[in-house]
């Protein structure tokens, strides 16, 4: 789908418009997890516009022509996409509007007309979602930017890979939360071009494991139905390229339920006062869960990737 050179040229043409996010030891905690190995978590819940999405959504909005930009831009997502989108179109003083399902989280929405995208709520999840934002490109002329099957999309979230390793060059595990799956394609993709050893560990809801049932069926699937409240993990179909992608690159598919990633969100909010979606905080539920036990010893990096009130209580 795309390599490391993709990833290199779009962390170049993305630098000015993106930030350089922190790492935290996950540490000095009220209670006594241990997990076996070290954990650092990568805050990239503190990128622009609150996600890792900001990277995919800048490189492909950088990507597209002055006319392509005249005619506006349109998506889909459960949240985080639309909200980087919305902040890219800002950014470059075009128009965006944002399809979003019935379970989108409120404050997203909230976020979304702040930064002046026209909003619409269209089904129950993001497949029916994206079927409406579709037929409005098709319609209006708009340029449609896709949240995970875009290679140039997969390449600006590969970006975060490389930070990894810059700041965690002999980190043994990345964990890593799956939606559609072209963040862990990018970042499986720098990572294991230039650190192959390193183990990288996926993370879907037990009610949309979309890869994980791909690896098991061994070829593209489509889920019969989703079973989570959190949007930005609902996929019923990712892309052969993705799947293909993830086949070569991921170590592992771990599910957590909704309640663990909410305890999880609710356990960074009171010990860092860290404001994670529950996407964002589904590399510690696999932790605090133990779907996925480190090696002793080992060096752990848990991927933060996404901001939200979700399991702060507010």
């Amino acid at each position: 789908m795309i390599g490391l050179d993709d990833i290199r040229a779009a962390r170049w043409r993305i630098q000015p418009h993106i930030r350089k996010t922190p790492i935290l030891p996950y540490g000095q905690l009220s209670s006594r997890e241990d997990f076996g190995g070290t954990v650092t978590l990568k805050l990239e819940l503190l990128q622009a516009a609150g996600s890792f999405k900001a990277r995919g959504a800048m490189n492909r909005l950088l990507t597209l022509s002055a006319e392509e930009l005249a005619r506006g831009v349109v998506t889909a997502s459960g949240g985080n996409h639309g909200l980087a989108i919305a902040r890219s179109a800002h950014v470059l003083g075009v128009k965006a509007k944002i399809f979003l399902p019935s379970n989108v989280v409120a404050d997203k929405v909230a976020k979304l007309k702040r930064w002046g995208a026209e909003v619409e709520i269209v089904g129950a999840v993001w497949d029916d979602a994206n079927a409406a934002a579709l037929a409005y490109a098709e319609k209006t002329g708009a340029t449609y930017a896709h949240p995970f099957s875009d290679p140039v999309v997969v390449a600006g979230q590969g970006t975060l890979g490389l930070d990894i390793l810059d700041e965690l060059p002999d980190v043994d595990v990345i964990l890593v939360a799956i939606g559609g799956g072209g963040l862990i394609t990018g970042l499986s993709t720098a990572v294991k071009a230039l650190r192959p050893e390193t183990r990288i560990i996926g993370i879907e809801p037990y009610g949309s494991p979309t890869l994980h049932a791909c690896l098991e069926a061994g070829k593209l699937v489509t889920l019969d139905k989703l079973e989570t409240r959190v949007a930005t993990m609902s996929c019923r179909r990712t892309d052969q390229a993705i799947y293909e992608a993830v086949a070569k690159h991921v170590d592992e598919i771990v599910l957590v339920s909704d309640a663990e990633m909410e305890q999880a969100a609710q356990s960074l909010w009171f010990e860092f006062g860290i404001a994670a979606d529950l996407s964002g905080a589904a590399a510690v539920a696999a932790l605090q869960a133990k779907r996925f036990v480190p090696a002793p010893g080992s060096r752990v990096c848990a991927l933060v990737c996404g901001a939200g009130t979700d399991g702060t209580g507010a």
